[in-house]
């Protein structure tokens, strides 16, 4: 199996890229990331995690975030819930209570991992209710996004073989019909 490490991390980084453009996201806010490093490099889910994968996917997520001044958000497997690996200073700003847990390859995935002995100040969280997210691999992060998800569709389609999801989020529309928007 030939992993092209160059190629998943420009792939990678033009995904995150397009979606924060495309969401129109501004500073502070959150992107969370879902992320199968063994679908990256086309194996089952969960089988076959790639710490080498997991590093150049989170090296181009955390180039993207900085370039929009966001806070990334990596998910971790169903093994830990699905919780979430933030800067602690993104918890404080969104009062999210930190959980006691640290994320290793086969339990809580390859990225998560990663990004747990990657980030400043890492902890991890429960739950999230971020602004825009990428699913790679078909990790579920639906929870983890606000109320009102909106899917984009990305240039890019996948991250090395791993299908590609992208959404962004939006203020529910209430009313009715008298009801403005814009």
């Amino acid at each position: 199996m030939n992993i092209e490490l160059d190629a998943i991390g420009k792939q990678t980084l033009e995904a995150a890229t397009q979606l924060l453009q495309l969401a129109k996201i501004t500073s502070g806010q959150i992107m969370v990331v879902g992320c199968s490093t063994s679908e990256v490099i086309g194996a089952r889910i969960g089988s076959a995690g790639s710490s080498e994968v997991a590093e150049v996917v989170l090296a181009s997520l955390i180039t993207a975030c900085a370039q929009f001044d966001v806070y990334l958000a990596v998910q971790c497997c169903e093994h830990l819930n699905r919780a979430l690996v933030i800067e602690e200073q993104a918890a404080q700003r969104y009062q999210l209570e930190p959980v006691m847990v640290v994320p290793v390859p086969k339990a809580g995935g390859a990225l998560a991992a990663k990004a747990m002995r990657s980030f400043d100040c890492p902890v991890v969280v429960e739950n999230i209710k971020a602004h825009a997210g990428l699913d790679i691999g078909n990790t579920l992060i639906g929870m983890h996004l606000k109320a009102v998800a909106v899917p984009v569709r990305l240039e890019q389609k996948n991250v090395g073989q791993a299908f590609l999801t992208a959404a962004l989020t939006r203020p529910k529309l209430i009313g009715g019909s008298r009801a403005v928007y814009k």
